[in-house]
C-alpha cells in the first residue's frame, strides 16, 4: 500500500476487480472517470483517507483509490 507516485505520474488503485494503474499527467476527477470509462455517479475517489469530488484536481505523484459506491436496502 505504500507506494508513492513516480514524478509526473498519478497512481490510481482500482477495486472490483482490484488492479493499479498509472496515469501520466494531472487531471479532474471527472476527467480521470471518463478516461477510465467509470461512471461518476457509481465510483468515490479518496485520496489521503478523503473523497475528491468530480471537480477536484488530481495533481502528479498523487495517489487515489477508487472504489464502487455501495447501497443497500
Amino acid at each position: 500500500m505504500g507506494q508513492l507516485a513516480a514524478p509526473g505520474v498519478v497512481i490510481v488503485r482500482l477495486r472490483q476487480p482490484t488492479r493499479e494503474v498509472t496515469i501520466d499527467g494531472a487531471r479532474t476527477v471527472n476527467r480521470l472517470l471518463d478516461e477510465l470509462d467509470l461512471n461518476r455517479e457509481s465510483f468515490l475517489v479518496i485520496r489521503n483517507g478523503t473523497l475528491v469530488p468530480g471537480d477536484g484536481r488530481l495533481d502528479d505523484d498523487d495517489v487515489v483509490e477508487i472504489r464502487p459506491v455501495i447501497s443497500g436496502g
